[in-house]
Parts: C-alpha cells; structure tokens; sequence
C-alpha cells in the first residue's frame, strides 16, 4: 500500500483550518496532515474576539475546531510553534524550536500582522494592537484596573474594540483620521448615526485627528496629535489597519508583492505551494473578511483535492457590524459617483437610513443602519445585477413589501429565493439551509449551525437563519431561548447550580464542582467567584467561604491601582462626619504618606495610593470598619441633609440612609448595590438611579428600585409607598434578600429586574408579608455571620493602638 502525500498547513487560523475541512469532505484519506500554529490554542474564530472582550462570550465559546477533532482526523497539531524557514529544495518546514516537517503540498495560512503606527512611544507598555488572544488578554488586565483606554481607529476592528473595554468599565475614546466612522464601509450619513448612537453609550470621539506621539515614559500616559493637543490615556489600543503577514514567504523566495502572490487556483508561483487567507494577494487585491478567505479555502482544497474544477476570481463583500445593539449593513459602491443614483429613506425618530445606489437600474451598493432586514436581498440583487426597473419603487422595503409601504417585514427571509446567500461569512444560501432543516431534522439553531455552519462566524445573520427555522417547520419550531450554561465547565446554568447547591447541601464550591461533574475540577475564572458566592448565599453559617475563588479585589480587601497600589476606603456612615474624624483621617493619611485623599461619588473619602504591605497598618491605624469599596456588595448609602437643615426636607433623609447602611453593613451580594435617601422629591442624593433608593414625601417614605446610574443608566421603578423608617428597613432587606437569592452572579439589580419582572419582584416583597418578613429574616441571619475582613487581620498580626472613632448617634 502506497504512503500517503504528505500536506504541510502553516497558520492554524480560520482560512487554513477552513481549507482542511473542505479537502477531507472532498478527499479524506488523500494526505497525510500536518499544522503549525504560532498560537498555544486549536483553531478559534477569531471573529468572536471581541464578545470576549466585552464580557459576552468566554474564550471557550470560540473555539471551532478543538483538541479531539485534530486527533479524529488524523492530523498532527504543532500549537504554540511558529515556522520560521520554508526550505522549498528538500521540501521541508522548519519551526523555531527545531521541529521540522516534510512536505509534498505545502499551504501557507499566515493571516496578517496588525499595522502598528510609526509613532514615538508606540513600545510603551499599555500600547496594544487587537488582533489574538493574547492582545484580548492584555487588555482583560488593563480593564481590570479601571482608567481610561484610547482606541486609535474608527474602524470595524477598533469600535469592536472600543465597545468591548466600554462593557469592561473603561472610560473610553476613539481617535480617527477621517471625519466619519467606518468610512470604507458607511457613507457620512451612516457614519455619523453610528457616531451619535455610540456617544449615547458613553464612548467620545476625537475626529478628524492625526495621532504623533504616545506620551510616557516607563507607561502610556497619554497621546498627543499633530494640532498640539494632548489627552490622558491608560491604555492604548492600535486599530488602524492590518497588512498580510508575508515575511516567512519573501524569505523562501515565494514571489510577493503587498501580499502571496496566487492565481485563480490559489497556487502560488511555486506548483506546490497553495496560499489562502488574509496573507494572499489575488489579482491585486487582498481581503480582510473572513467570507473572502472561505471562498479561497474551498478552492484551494477542490485543487488539492485534484477535482481540478473550481477557480476564484475575487469577491463581492458585504459588512455587518458586531457591536451589540447596532444594526449596520453596506456592499458595493455605497459612495456613489458618476451615473450612479441614490434611493434614500432618511427617518431620524426612528434611527432608521437606507441607501440603496443604482447603474443603469441595477443595484450596484447599498448603507442600511437601524433596519438590515432586507440586506441579504440587496445584496443578492447586486451579484446577480438585476434589472430593478418594475421594484424600484420599493428597494428600500424588501420583497415583502412590493406594493406596500413601511419597513421591512418580520420574515424578510421566507420570501427570499433559494439561491440568496443568508450567510455572508460562510456562502450559505437559503435553500442549502432549508433543505439541511428537512432533510436532516434539524429544530435548533446550533443544529444548524453545526451542519451549515450558517452564523457561526460573525453571527450577524442568526436573526436571518431563525426566521427560516421558522417559516420552514412552522409551529413546531420552538422559538424561546435556550438555557445557558453558567460557562464552559459546566452545562448547567446559573439556576441550576443554585438549587443543586440548596438541595444537596454542598458546602464549599469544590465541593459543588465535584458532585455535579465539572469538566474542569478547579473551575475557571467565570465559575469560581459565581459558585463561592452561591455556596456563601445558600449556607451563610455552614457554607465555607474559599478567597481563592474570589476576584482579586476581594481576595485582598482592597481596590488594586494601575500602579500595584491600593485604595482604602473606611466607612462613613451616610456620609456623616466629624471633625475628629476627619482629624484623625488627615493624620493617618499624613503617617503613611498616602499620595492622595478623594471624597468618592458616594460621599466617602478614599485614600489612593497605598501600599500593600501598609493595608493591615493603616486598618489598625483608621480603627473604622471597611467602606467595602472593593466588593460585590453593599458599597454606601448617599443621603442629603434632610430635615436637619434643608428648608425643603421633608423626612429625616440623614437618618434614615445611616439606619439603612448600618442595617446592611457587610452585605455580600450578585454585583455592588449602592443605596440612597433623600429628604424630598428634589433628590439631591439621586435615589432614582441606585439599586434601592428612597425619598422622603409628606405621607412617609417612596421607595424605587433597580436603578443604575454607570454606564447603561436606568430609572428605578416605584416600588411602593411606606409610613415609617421600620416599614423602610424591612422592604428594602427583603427586596435585597431576594435579589442575592435570585439574581445571577454578576447580574445587577436593574438587569435582574427587567428579567423576571417589577411586578414577581412586588408579589414576593410587597404583598406577601409573610414572605417579606421571612426574607428580612434570612438577610439579618446571613449580616450575623459576617465580620469586618480587617478586623481580624489586624487583630491577628497587629497591636492596635489606634482607638477606634466615635460615630455619629442615630
């Protein structure tokens, strides 16, 4: 029997990855596989990047080809090892570490590098391209502490980036060239619609602007542009374009020019040597999308494969944005230009701009923003240049509207032809995948994701691929969500953990972990702080409390700084001081030559810049309980001066928010909870944006809850109505009680509330009395066992001399 050709992949990315799932469909025993990835991971969809960075996704959910499936099919993975010689006379590769393969076909998959600006300071540490795992983690860690990030790239890559580090916390802006966003895929229109919906999330913007030096010296502190102004900056991300990465090619003396020379085969000038992906430069264009480089893909295997039948000549490309909520399509010519028309619908109320651009009445491109529903269609108008003259009228609302008015239906793709490609990324058109759903049975998204492989890329056709789904199995399609596991480890969800942890009584999150199958024994980063805090919530007494699984904040009792340093916030009763207090503050800060002193947005004063091994010192020396300014807790009680001196106060709003944070001082909880109360309907203290605010009224008290005033701002609801402080006391314990028993870790109390409903919250907490005592109850029990984490600390390894601080009388 002979031996089989030896194939030799270089690049474990998608488009190489892609190439060997086409040739072992079309040929499955032809050659003998071997594949070198510079990258530590099996292949991931490196379009998914950037749901992990916002928190969306985690790393595992990318993963599209996993260990097991190289071992399946025979294919000998050498991860985390970069070819660095291609030795085309003996036919062999050679990688950093020595490892060499023999080759009879030889694919090179090298993607591209990301374009970093020639720029002063670019090599300060806190400048970081986004390309891979590694820039996605290096910028985990920097949001990890917080500050201010400065994307340099208006682009699809750098608002991916931006939004993502938004939904971390950061402060962020995005520095452009151009005077409109994304102006290769939106015309100025669409460009700015887009910038105003993103500055309504929080992002700004500095445009149009020419970036000329990273600021800093030991770390990025700021950039500065060509006009003289400067802005602070803690971390630094470079989207500003990529180029194919065709070093190792040149050197084997492979002819390039911007990118892997090929032809319609996809062969490079050497016969044995294919090249696909974003390193690839084909009739003097490269692509960066990844539908481009799966067109390529199934060339290059039909070649390889010996069918000999298929070429590539280039692609049509379309665009979809993948930040959360925007809805942004664009294909062709959207710009226009000589003898081209423009059909545009313009309804600002509603956010909704289509354009669709006309030739000769053919489309020849096309902006939708708002509304993309009828995008596939347009875009199947545009490669097959269809005469639009008898539907002109009715471009801009789809086949389901020829003859009516408004937008787009609800089931844009029912009425599409077999032939409309739905999914842009992978080529698949409508009828492959309603024949898939008959033939096959299919009755769930992942089914068909894992059979067509339609929006399992970018995902920005799933609304498409559902609709078919739909339409094609009638009412037997089940259309509610479908659960979701807690992470990776586990196929379990949030519930489901929780009421495993209740009804077998597992005490520890190890503990946990073991019974109910884990695939991971030590969990991950996602599960571990989710299930200590179930374990802590279910069994507050019994439960064992691992400050392993914490975050780092928790684990150290303190809020860590960019530089290492630490914040220590000690509590201050409603805000409530005094001058021996703040006396004796000033000489501790003054002892331990604290670099700043800051009253915080809650009215407490935070002392920044501390060191480590001064935490348990200055504890012992400030004698006051933590302000708990690091933890998913409760974090203060703001309140405003009330009757006491307010002309307007109504009720006694100072002791009422003292009462309430004494009441709950050492909460732990799903995320932070911030509290407030206010004197009068005036609301100095903002009530109506804390996760349990109440104001004072002529009648008693009002009481709102799952407010947020951060980054996505919400409006409490009304809760109800009280007479008394007690009355207060026990609504808000029990409203908090349920929240902590109920609401998924990590889930804030307005998320929390829009998911199971204002009124389930009301019926649990205001109109059963029993169950709201029961519930203030159980939240009294739980505070019981909990203690000041530094008062042991101190007590355990110093004297403390210091006395502890008189507090203001309630």
């Amino acid at each position: 029997m002979a031996s089989k050709a030896k194939l030799v992949l270089i690049g474990n990315g998608m488009a190489g990855i892609r190439t060997l799932e086409e040739l072992l469909k079309m040929a499955p025993d032809s050659f003998e596989i071997t594949v070198f990835g510079a990258e530590p991971h099996p292949n991931y969809n490196r379009i998914l990047l950037s749901p992990v960075l916002s928190g969306e996704m985690q790393l595992e959910d990318t993963i599209l080809n996993d260990w097991d499936w190289y071992h399946d099919n025979g294919i000998t993975l050498h991860a985390g090892k970069q070819v660095v010689e291609i030795d085309r006379v003996r036919r062999r590769v050679i990688a950093s570490d020595g490892t060499e393969a023999a080759y009879d076909r030889l694919l090179i998959a090298t993607g591209s590098n990301p374009f970093m600006l020639p720029i002063p300071g670019r090599n300060l540490p806190g400048v970081v391209a986004y390309r891979d795992i590694s820039d996605v983690d290096k910028m985990l860690a920097a949001a990890a502490s917080g500050g201010r990030a400065v994307v340099i790239g208006g682009g699809l890559l750098g608002l991916e980036a931006a939004n993502g580090l938004l939904m971390r916390g950061m402060a962020v802006s995005v520095v452009h060239r151009n005077p409109w966003l994304m102006e290769r895929q939106l015309d100025k229109v669409g460009g700015e619609l887009l910038q105003k919906a993103l500055e309504q999330r929080g992002m700004q913007f500095h445009l149009p602007k020419e970036t000329e030096a990273v600021l800093g010296e030991e770390h990025v502190t700021g950039l500065r542009f060509t006009d003289g102004e400067e802005i602070p900056a803690d971390l630094v991300v470079m989207a500003v374009g990529i180029r194919p990465n065709i070093e190792l090619a040149k050197s084997a003396g492979i002819h390039c020019e911007r990118g892997i020379v090929v032809n319609d085969t996809m062969q490079t000038y050497d016969p044995k040597i294919y090249a696909v992906g974003e390193c690839v430069q084909h009739r003097g264009e490269t692509y960066g999308l990844v539908a481009p480089l799966f067109e390529q893909a199934k060339v290059a295997a039909n070649h390889l494969a010996e069918y000999g039948r298929m070429r590539y000549e280039g692609s049509v490309t379309s665009t979809k944005l993948k930040v959360t909520g925007i809805d942004l399509f664009s294909a062709g010519n959207f710009m226009g230009g000589e003898d081209v028309e423009e059909v545009v619908l313009l309804d600002g109320a509603f956010g909704v701009y289509k354009k669709v651009l006309l030739k000769d009445n053919k489309v020849v491109g096309s902006v939708l923003y708002g509304d993309t529903s009828i995008g596939p269609w347009l875009f199947q108008l545009l490669r097959e240049s269809h005469d639009v003259s008898e539907i002109r009228a009715h471009l801009l609302f789809g086949e389901t509207h020829l003859g009516d008015a408004g937008h787009a239906g609800h089931n844009q793709a029912a009425s599409l032809a077999d032939s409309a490609e739905i999914c842009g990324c992978n080529g698949v058109c409508k009828g492959a995948i309603v024949q898939a759903i008959r033939e096959k049975g299919l009755f769930t998204l992942e089914e068909v994701r894992k059979q067509t492989k339609a929006s399992s890329s970018c995902g920005s056709c799933t609304g498409l691929v559902e609709q078919l789904l739909a339409s094609t199995l009638g009412g037997v399609y089940d259309q509610a969500p479908k659960k979701k596991p807690l992470c990776g480890c586990t196929e379990l969800t949030h519930d489901e953990v929780r009421q495993a942890i209740v009804a077998e009584k597992l005490l520890s999150a190890r503990q946990a972990f073991a019974f109910l199958g884990w695939k991971h024994p030590g969990g991950c980063s996602t599960c571990r702080p989710a299930v200590n805090y179930y374990v802590r919530t279910a069994w507050p007494a019994e439960g064992v409390d691992d400050a392993q699984m914490r975050f780092i904040n928790e684990r150290a009792h303190a809020n860590i700084q960019k530089d290492g340093t630490y914040s220590v916030v000690p509590r201050i009763y409603g805000g409530v001081t005094s001058p021996a207090e703040l006396k004796h503050i000033a000489e501790v800060a003054e002892q331990f030559a604290v670099p700043m002193v800051k009253f915080t947005g809650g009215q407490r004063l935070d002392l920044l810049g501390v060191k480590k091994e001064d935490l348990p010192a200055i504890w012992a020396a400030l004698g006051t309980p933590s302000g708990h300014a690091y933890g998913k807790s409760l974090r203060t009680v703001k309140t405003c001066v009330g009757t006491d001196f307010c002309r307007f106060g109504t009720q006694d709003s100072t002791r009422m928010g003292i009462e309430l944070e004494r009441a709950l001082e050492g909460m732990w909880s799903p995320h932070k909870v911030k509290l407030a109360a206010s004197g009068c309907p005036r609301n100095c203290a903002e009530s109506t944006i804390k996760d349990v605010g109440v104001i004072g009224v002529d009648s008693g008290w009002e009481i709102y809850v799952g407010g947020n005033g951060g980054m996505k701002v919400r409006a409490a609801d009304l809760l109800c109505k009280v007479r008394t402080h007690e009355e207060v006391l026990e609504m808000s314990k029990a409203f908090l009680q349920l929240y902590r028993q109920e609401a998924h870790y990590l889930e804030r109390t307005a998320p929390w509330i829009e998911r199971v409903g204002l009124e389930y919250v009301r019926a649990q907490v205001v109109e059963d009395a029993d169950n709201r005592k029961r519930l203030a109850a159980e939240l009294d029990f739980a505070l019981r066992q909990e203690k000041d984490p530094w008062t042991e600390v101190v007590q355990g390894r110093l004297d403390v001399n210091a006395k502890p601080l008189a507090r203001v009388a309630v």
